[in-house]
């Protein structure tokens, strides 16, 4: 017998209202007279958004404010209409391509297709990726209207404070910044606030709000599990392509905080200077050296004892959260987001050089030689560049997926895991890395950033995984076995998707025999 209702794996031209209703995902038909203005009052104010093809769309409502290094404040009830057609500003952050950028960045965006309390629908909210330096909710793959119609649900994305201004952790120079190495996170909190407070008025259902984020934004929804000032503000989660074992130690973090500093010329003793400097210098000192990992300079949420009080994933999955029906994924070949082709690592890698070139990327403490030599062994045709892929996928990328789902499954926790295999047929070199995922599971997929194209064979997975993360959202079920380590079933989105028991076992066995420990702890 299938695992997934009649007609849920076809392609989106061939599900219907018929088979939605059949598979427990009765889609309400989209308003047939569009308008050009939305109006929704809620208790924090009366929004003015606008209607997109069918769709209510609500775009830069601001949820709260904060003082430099503060934790967020709520805001105030708006006496006035507010606007909500255009995006609130993005978080200061280097090299980046979204703008407007702002400290002032506490807004978020709302899709429904029914803005009335009646409604009830289930509510998706979506946190970004970008680890925690980068990254924006106003990404256009992150488009919450297609999702919205075609789940029948009611989409939300939040923007919030990222890298220095987010989580450079303060406290133990200054008790003054108490909330500092937290403050991203608890942003992302008062968001929660507020969608649990306002989102009824958008047709949203405040008990089955679903919590959803792809790399950075999947690590701070473990993160979140593991918060107890989060408890009760979501009821389901699914991480994409990102987990958090453990924090930044507060000493480790301490540390990065003086190599900052040292980087903007300030002096540990006395802070006044951070909360002047113009925003532009402290993002200019991200480049500094972070003294753990090298590269630069990384901030993350930090083992604080205030806001965060035991990792989110060590010893064992957080009892907090372990009532919480939870979706872990990943996608077959993360690395190659990474490892590019034409990067320094890959131009003139041979398999001289291999093992030289692979082993800092595993960030793990493993024989590099034996590990391309098993390999070899396994797979004899293999090149290069491919077992760089797969190892580094396997050992870096893949493992902390598979250390929550493990620790959930010996806690006997509701637990689901996917993989994303699908490769765009007209770019098959790419394979299925990093990011992969995103524009599938918001059917973005014609957008010219997608990395999935938009061939039917695109649209089809990205109906299968629409399907399940909405229907993840509606009943916090999935129509696949759970994830126990008898079995480790796995769903494999692809053009076909299919289950799979304990996909690419080997390469999970392999490295298991090494500790893992978080990048950035």
């Amino acid at each position: 017998m299938p695992f997934w209702p009649a007609g849920w794996m076809s392609g989106a031209e061939g599900w219907t209202r018929r088979t939605l209703i059949a598979g427990g995902l009765a889609l309400t038909a989209v308003p047939a007279r569009a308008r050009q203005d939305a109006d929704v009052a809620a208790p924090a104010g009366r929004y003015l958004g606008m209607v997109e093809d069918g769709v209510l769309a609500f775009r830069g409502i601001r949820y709260g404010s904060a003082a430099r290094f503060q934790a967020p404040v709520a805001e105030p009830r708006s006496q006035a209409p507010v606007v909500a057609r255009s995006f609130g500003p993005v978080a200061p952050q280097a090299g980046s391509r979204y703008q407007p950028q702002s400290e002032d960045c506490l807004f978020l965006n709302v899709w429904t297709t029914d803005a009335h309390p009646a409604a009830g629908k289930p509510v998706m909210v979506y946190i970004h990726g970008g680890a925690y330096s980068s990254g924006s909710s106003t990404d256009p793959l992150n488009e919450g209207g297609r999702l919205a119609a075609s789940g029948d649900v009611v989409v939300v994305t939040i923007n919030h404070r990222l890298n220095a201004l987010g989580y450079l952790y303060l406290a133990r120079l200054d008790p003054q910044f108490a909330d500092s190495g937290n403050a991203g996170q608890l942003d992302l909190i008062l968001a929660l606030k507020w969608v649990r407070d306002n989102i009824a008025a958008f047709g949203g259902d405040p008990h089955r709000i679903m919590l959803f984020g792809q790399s950075g934004g999947g690590a701070k929804i473990a993160t979140l599990m593991g918060m107890p000032a989060a408890r009760g503000l979501f009821h389901r989660a699914a991480t994409m392509s990102g987990q958090q074992v453990t924090a930044s130690g507060p000493l480790n973090a301490t540390l990065r905080t003086r190599v900052y500093l040292a980087r903007l010329g300030i002096d540990p003793a006395n802070l006044a200077p951070l909360l002047t400097m113009p925003v532009d210098r402290l993002v200019e000192g991200l480049a500094a050296t972070d003294p753990v990992l090298g590269g630069s300079v990384y901030f993350g949420p930090v083992l604080d004892m205030k806001w965060l009080t035991r990792h989110p994933f060590w010893p064992d999955a957080n009892p907090q959260s372990n009532a919480i029906p939870m979706l872990l994924g990943n996608t077959r070949d993360e690395a190659r987001a990474f490892l590019p082709p034409g990067s320094p690592k890959l131009t003139g890698l041979t398999r001289d050089n291999l093992a030289e070139r692979m082993a800092p990327e595993l960030r793990v403490d493993i024989h590099p030689e034996w590990v391309v030599a098993q390999f070899r062994a396994r797979y004899p045709a293999i090149t290069p560049a491919e077992l760089l892929w797969a190892a580094v996928t396997a050992g870096r990328s893949w493992r902390g997926q598979v250390i929550e789902a493990e620790l959930r499954a010996a806690a006997n926790a509701p637990t689901w895991v996917y993989q994303c295999d699908f490769t765009d047929p007209a770019r098959p070199e790419q394979g299925a890395p990093h990011t992969m995922d995103i524009a599938l599971a918001f059917g973005t997929t014609a957008h010219g950033s997608s990395l999935s194209g938009d061939s039917p064979a695109a649209r089809a997975a990205s109906a299968a995984m629409m399907r399940a993360f909405s229907g993840f959202a509606r009943t916090g079920t999935l129509p696949w076995p759970q994830y126990r380590t008898d079995s480790r079933t796995t769903m494999i989105f692809d053009t076909v998707s299919r289950v799979e028991n304990d996909p690419r076992a080997w390469e999970r066995a392999l490295f298991a025999r090494v500790p893992y420990i978080q990048p950035g702890s």
